[in-house]
């Protein structure tokens, strides 16, 4: 019996998520130099997650 397209695990990893972790946000916010360490992480800015377009 095989398994169903939607259960295999390779196309999970490829999906675009829409919310990011916490340490995600961090990392993201960091880069852009909008959170420094020592800074509380309740309440943080939100972080748009937007998927670049797909081109040739």
């Amino acid at each position: 019996m095989s398994i169903d397209r939607s259960l295999k695990i390779k196309s999970a990893l490829s999906r675009h998520r829409n919310v990011l972790s916490r340490a995600e946000r961090i990392k993201r916010l960091k880069q852009e130099d909008r959170w420094s360490e020592g800074d509380g992480v309740t309440g943080l800015p939100k972080v748009g997650n937007r998927k670049g377009p797909v081109g040739k």
